[in-house]
């Protein structure tokens, strides 16, 4: 069955004491605060430094079943002027325990700048180089990719291709693609307004969470993005759908809020 699971990115913002945590709660009770009222979690230290297998194993013992952590792969992979030669950087990432985490390993995220321009050669190459598996475990992969030269079928057919799924990022500054490519959907809020309580307004969480559920039935939504054709209806999917950046203060009130419309709470 497919599950959609909402969440936040991180677990450490000092604004969120007061808005999101009690006044009082210690900084040590963060994260399993935040892990009971999501039902996934983005981490992105991991996307500046790497973590230690203890830190991943302790992670994912502290989140219940079902729970699940997307990980946002290293800068030194996606900034590099040529992806081809990523293959050393991708292992070492891969490598450094993620996979401690788990059967709460969710999507290794991999996020491109948005100055980053799309060459077919050299992006199918490191396509090529992504691990499909790590120590037995699956490892599924998204990119998000912000430049408007992504915006082409054979970029979307390359994704298709080695099964990996095409962020779609609600943003203003750069083009969202909401073309279905690999078997789940990674969706990332981030117009989120600080004057609205839950970050979006109720007709926006409305929408979102239509969205989610027809990607989660496996259609492709009308009104949205596409590069492509919308494919027709496909096998059901997970779907990932983080609210981040945008105001982040209002980041978990606006997961909260969508996770009660879908009634996905934790």
């Amino acid at each position: 069955m497919s599950a959609i699971r909402v969440g936040i990115g991180g677990w450490t913002y000092e604004p969120w004491r007061g808005t999101f945590y009690p006044a009082d709660l210690p900084k040590t009770k963060e994260m399993a605060f935040a892990i009971a009222h999501m039902t996934a979690i983005e981490i992105n230290a991991t996307y500046y430094g790497s973590q230690k297998p203890a830190t991943f194993a302790r992670w994912g013992e502290a989140a219940p079943d079902g729970f699940v952590f997307a990980v946002k792969g290293s800068r030194y992979v996606t900034g590099r002027k040529v992806l081809a030669e990523a293959g050393e950087s991708i292992a070492k990432f891969v490598g450094q325990g993620i996979v401690e985490l788990g059967d709460r390993l969710g999507p290794i995220l991999w996020q491109f700048l948005p100055t980053k321009r799309f060459d077919a050669d050299d992006f199918a190459a490191f396509l090529a180089l992504l691990p499909a598996a790590h120590g037995g475990v699956r490892l599924r992969h998204a990119v998000q990719v912000r430049h408007e030269s992504f915006v082409d079928p054979v970029f979307v057919g390359l994704a298709r291709a080695a099964g990996v799924a095409i962020v779609f990022a609600d943003h203003a500054d750069y083009p969202a693609l909401a073309d279905p490519s690999g078997d789940f959907i990674y969706a990332r809020l981030e117009e989120a307004r600080e004057e609205e309580p839950t970050g979006y307004d109720a007709a926006a969480l409305d929408r979102w969470a239509s969205v989610a559920q027809a990607w989660a039935a496996g259609s492709a939504p009308a009104g949205l993005p596409y590069a492509t054709d919308p494919p027709g209806h496909a096998a059901p999917r997970d779907v990932f759908v983080f609210v981040i950046n945008g105001a982040k203060v209002r980041a978990p009130a606006a997961a909260m809020a969508l996770q009660k419309i879908l009634k996905t709470e934790a």
